[in-house]
């Protein structure tokens, strides 16, 4: 089986690559910048492809089964930066896959797609498939990405899970991560799940932490268990930090910070 996996030199990217290695499959890596001589691991390609060059993402795609597509702009950028890298990346990416015969595509989205919706005042989780209230430029590119996703679905019968995803570092390092992260073993094990799913899904990309108000319904659902709880970092953090105010924007809102900060600007 070989997967590609775009914007593989990225922060994501290079916490999943070896998580996703297996005797029986080969991963080809893709990004717009070349990784450094000698990093390839075992069962790693690389191709060099910029989404929006449609020769060189034929040629990425070439023999794929499935796409976990991690590639464009991560943060906040002004509108035609983000259309081009974003809106017209993804769109391009799943027409070369579609294109291939490829059959299963993972998004990774992002929880900036609903960024404006606030905890539920019933202390439920806030659902899977949450109305999007994007919070940024970005967010409303992941908006788009989403509906793609569903086009390409509906249209040509392509499996396709958007992964809303949280706050993934090898640790959680604040007070709002206590509620937001994923850790990287538990977000490969999302992507997994997510690389044989049938149909169309939107998942939050969150562990089962302690403090988690996003929904897990719809990644176990499609096989995904988490093993991992930011809990296990939270008394360090909170004896610097303090406990969280859960009304201030940064814990309140999906988005958090970005919901505050200018629109349109690189940050």
């Amino acid at each position: 089986m070989r997967i590609l996996v775009t914007g593989a030199a990225g922060k994501v990217g290079t916490l999943l690559r070896p998580r996703l290695a297996r005797p029986s499959r080969t991963v080809r890596l893709s990004d717009l910048h070349p990784l450094p001589p000698g990093e390839l691991g075992p069962g790693e390609e690389f191709t060099q492809a910029d989404l929006n060059d449609e020769p060189a993402l034929a040629a990425a795609m070439k023999g794929v089964d499935a796409v976990l597509h991690l590639g464009g702009q991560s943060r906040e950028h002004p509108w035609a930066d983000i259309v081009q890298a974003n809106v017209n990346g993804t769109q391009a990416l799943l027409e070369a896959a579609r294109k291939e015969g490829v059959e299963h595509v993972v998004l990774v989205g992002s929880h900036h797609a609903a960024g404006f919706h606030t905890r539920p005042v019933t202390g439920e989780d806030l659902p899977d498939y949450a109305f999007p209230r994007p919070d940024t430029f970005y967010g409303v590119s992941k908006v788009v990405m989403e509906a793609l996703g569903s086009l390409y679905h509906d249209r040509f019968g392509m499996n396709v899970t958007v992964i809303r995803l949280g706050t993934c570092n090898d640790a959680s390092g604040d007070t709002r991560g206590l509620a937001t992260w994923i850790s990287p073993d538990d977000l490969t094990r999302l992507v997994e799940a997510a690389l044989t799913a049938p149909g169309y899904h939107v998942v939050w990309g969150v562990s089962d932490n302690a403090r988690r108000w996003w929904s897990l319904e719809e990644a176990q659902a499609i096989g995904y268990v988490s093993h991992d709880d930011s809990e296990t970092y939270a008394a360090p953090i909170l004896a610097a930090q303090g406990e969280p105010d859960l009304t201030e924007p940064l814990h309140d809102r999906a988005g958090g910070m970005f919901s505050i900060k200018p629109l349109g600007e690189a940050w």
